[in-house]
């Protein structure tokens, strides 16, 4: 790809970012912790533009969340969803205050041994009697303002709400429903940040449009997945997934 403007995609790259479209809708509607791979492999599709990148990721990301919210109104939390969003909003602004002062080389570590401690640490808890992992307001300070963060500056707050949903306890349907209102609210509250930033500009947004039929294949793929996945299976796979997501970033 030639100027990040103009989005002039050669072949391979169309194929990589219809790949990515598939994945980011079976991510948002039955399996949570695959939409992580994505942004590597969207990154791959513009080498040398990680702006652009993360902007054309943003509004693939929203066009599924537009799938998964409606499809799973009736399923989500919101004394969860309404407990992280203001700590998760600070996040953002953190992250774009941050944006160009923070290199990769730190802050995908980081993120990764925060991912692996809080995820191991949750489950353990999840088990214990009188558990008030996810009803500690640090805790639940602590993991909205690591999303919001995460998610402004590399859209990798997955790893962190599976993170924060397992130790929860939520049913599967439940877990998809609130992690699909949650993100549904934060990448739409990314956007001013993203245009002023010129990740997402006219030509990120027809693309987006172009890539919304292979979004829609992923979504209902994921629809299909979940209804089939016992809750064991499904929270085992969401949290092997999370884990092996975490090591990636670490390496």
């Amino acid at each position: 790809m030639g100027d990040p403007q103009t989005y002039d995609f050669a072949t391979y790259q169309w194929v990589i970012l219809v790949i990515c479209a598939i994945s980011v809708g079976i991510s948002k509607t039955g399996v949570p912790g695959l939409g992580t791979f994505v942004v590597p492999l969207i990154a791959s599709a513009m080498p040398g533009h990680a702006l652009a990148s993360t902007g054309l990721l943003l509004g693939l990301l929203i066009l599924a969340d537009l799938f998964a919210a409606s499809y799973y109104r009736r399923h989500a939390q919101w004394n969860h969803i309404w407990g992280l969003m203001p700590w998760a909003l600070a996040g953002i602004v953190a992250g774009y205050l941050l944006m160009g002062h923070i290199t990769n080389e730190i802050l995908r570590p980081l993120i990764a041994v925060i991912v692996l401690v809080m995820l191991f640490w949750g489950l353990a808890r999840k088990g214990s009697p009188g558990n008030p992992t996810t009803h500690s307001i640090y805790y639940i300070a602590f993991m909205g303002f690591l999303a919001g963060f995460t998610t402004m500056l590399a859209n990798a707050a997955g790893p962190v709400m599976v993170a924060y949903l397992l130790a929860s306890g939520l049913p599967k349907n439940h877990f998809i429903g609130t992690s699909a209102w949650f993100f549904f609210i934060i990448n739409w509250l990314k956007v001013p940040f993203q245009i002023g930033l010129g990740g997402i500009n006219p030509y990120s947004v027809k693309t987006n449009l172009i890539l919304l039929p292979a979004i829609v294949v992923g979504a209902v793929l994921g629809i299909f997945v979940l209804q089939k996945l016992p809750q064991k299976v499904f929270n085992v796979t969401v949290a092997v997934l999370t884990v092996i997501a975490a090591i990636k970033l670490l390496f």
